[in-house]
């Protein structure tokens, strides 16, 4: 159960690194624009706003690694709960998808912490 446990918290990790690529590196290209259904000129504008949003998800991202590497699980209990919280008013207020790429992954990896505890 701990094994499983850490390889979803390194999953969920995983996927806020690559949401920071791409908010803070890549927001202004066709794939991300695609990926989030903007058009150029609203990537261009928004640019900085994406940036800030990207280095949030960098955070929630190495809370979750320092989780792992220290085996504190009051840090990803912490931030595993974080990454659901944001994801549930982001799939309220953005689009449902995010149910599936953070809510889903973090709601899994809380329930496997707690259980392996």
């Amino acid at each position: 159960m701990e094994l499983a446990a850490q390889i979803v918290v390194g999953l969920v990790a995983a996927i806020h690194f690559y949401i920071l690529v791409l908010e803070m590196f890549l927001w202004r290209t066709d794939r991300v624009r695609a990926t989030f259904g903007t058009t150029s000129e609203f990537a261009e504008q928004s640019a900085t706003m994406a940036a800030n949003q990207g280095l949030y998800n960098g955070f929630l991202a190495t809370g979750l690694v320092y989780g792992l590497i220290s085996d504190d699980l009051t840090f990803q209990v912490f931030f595993l709960s974080c990454v659901a919280v944001a994801g549930i008013y982001g799939a309220l207020t953005v689009t449902y998808r995010i149910l599936f790429v953070q809510v889903i992954p973090a709601a899994l990896g809380l329930l496997l912490v707690l259980l392996a505890a």
